[in-house]
């Protein structure tokens, strides 16, 4: 049943990219901005999906299969990033390859982080709100 949910996240994840991308095609400009969108968001939502939805009993296994393999896995993307970085570099933008570079990393790693602590700040509150629950129900 994973392969199922992984395949329909993926076709999620495959169609957003690309209409993320077709918006951002009319920018206009030579620095790749639909990936590294998406690749931010990406990652953002990763780190959150780790540290909070992950951990949600009510959501089947399977869904969260679906989820973060099939949807995130299918939305973001190393090789269009890698060959956007290597098209700069082929057409003599260094500047601007050493800038897509370092942004998609430090701002992946940055959403990445942020999703964390979001997530871990949200599954902290909910176990606070379950215990104090559970606290005056056995009053």
């Amino acid at each position: 049943m994973n392969y199922f949910f992984v395949g329909i996240g993926g076709i999620i994840g495959a169609v957003l990219r690309y209409l993320i991308s077709m918006v951002a095609v009319n920018w206009g400009s030579p620095f790749p901005l639909a990936t590294f969108i998406i690749n931010i968001i990406g990652c953002f939502i990763l780190g959150l999906y780790a540290t909070y939805l992950s951990k949600l009993k009510n959501i089947p296994a399977f869904i969260l299969t679906g989820f973060s393999t099939g949807v995130i896995g299918a939305f973001t993307t190393f090789s269009t990033f890698s060959y956007e970085t290597f098209e700069l570099v082929r057409h003599s933008m260094w500047g601007m390859a050493i800038i897509y570079l370092l942004s998609n990393l430090w701002g992946g790693l940055f959403s990445s982080l942020l999703g964390y602590y979001l997530g871990e700040k949200q599954h902290r509150k909910r176990i606070t709100k379950s215990s104090m629950e559970a606290e005056r129900n056995s009053l």
